[in-house]
């Protein structure tokens, strides 16, 4: 199992485990978690509501590419620890790490 944490936008906290093999974004584990995010464009990276904050393990994750990044640039409250939701797949790199809600509500 790969465990990780979410921390939703009222600072609650909640632990995730998802099988190992599994071949889902971030994005979708969240909807199908009953997580209220928009999600709008279904993972094409063109819209940011799926928008989280790496807490914790941003190093362990792959580097965002060329259109995560635009579209990062776009949002006025993003850091330098935030991703898009929908890049991220779930994989053992996601072990530990604690991702916070920050896109709009669906």
């Amino acid at each position: 199992m790969i465990a990780f944490t979410i921390e939703n936008r009222t600072g609650e906290r909640q632990p995730i485990e998802i099988p190992e093999g599994i071949n889902l974004s971030l994005m979708e584990v969240l909807k199908a978690s009953d997580y209220n995010i928009l999600a709008t464009c279904g993972g094409m990276a063109l819209c940011a509501t799926c928008h989280v904050q790496v807490l914790n393990g941003l190093d362990a994750l792959p580097s965002a590419q060329d259109a995560e990044l635009d579209m990062l640039d776009t949002l006025p409250d993003a850091e330098s620890d935030s991703r898009l939701a929908c890049q991220i797949r779930v994989n053992e790199t996601l072990e530990r790490t604690v991702f916070k809600i920050k896109g709009a509500e669906g």
